[in-house]
């Protein structure tokens, strides 16, 4: 099932054959969207240039997938548990602030609504913390999570949903 997306992306769930194409979308977008909070170490310690492709396929199976796309290449997904966890939420380079994350944002939601989510939570990277408290997200905590010998700051964040 596709859902249009403004023109001319559409939405459709994630096929095994996308792994590597969400994990070079993945690469890219922390190598390149987050430079402004994050120094070259810590983006390599979070998107290292080889992947370990047995470790993300374990954590894609495990999510619900949604991936926005054009005629030629995957422009951005998101991943999350039907408990009201997002896990995941990337934008190829390419097509960041086109309303890529916020289409798959708002499907995600309405996904997850209807399977009787109460609250929405994540980890949000400080690149990703606007987004999400216009999302109606609150912060919660500042968190520091450790990759090797490098230190990445995000935020523990949760928006309660509102009966519609």
């Amino acid at each position: 099932m596709t859902t249009p997306l403004p023109a001319p992306f559409s939405l459709r769930a994630y096929q095994t054959q996308d792994l590597p194409a969400l994990v070079a979308l993945f690469q890219a977008s922390v190598s390149q969207l987050t430079t402004q909070h994050y120094d070259a170490a810590q983006r390599q310690a979070w998107a290292p240039a080889t992947a370990d492709m047995p470790a993300w396929q374990t954590r894609l199976a495990s999510l619900e997938l949604l991936i926005a796309e054009d005629d030629q290449a995957i422009a951005g997904f998101i991943g999350f548990s039907l408990d009201g966890h997002i896990d995941l939420l990337f934008t190829a380079p390419g097509h960041a602030r086109q309303g890529v994350a916020a289409t798959l944002y708002a499907a995600a939601e309405q996904r997850l609504r209807a399977a009787g989510a109460r609250e929405l939570f994540t980890e949000a990277s400080l690149t990703a913390r606007p987004f999400f408290t216009r999302q109606g997200f609150s912060e919660e905590q500042a968190q520091t999570v450790t990759r090797g010998a490098v230190t990445l700051q995000r935020f523990a964040m949760r928006k309660i949903l509102e009966p519609r």
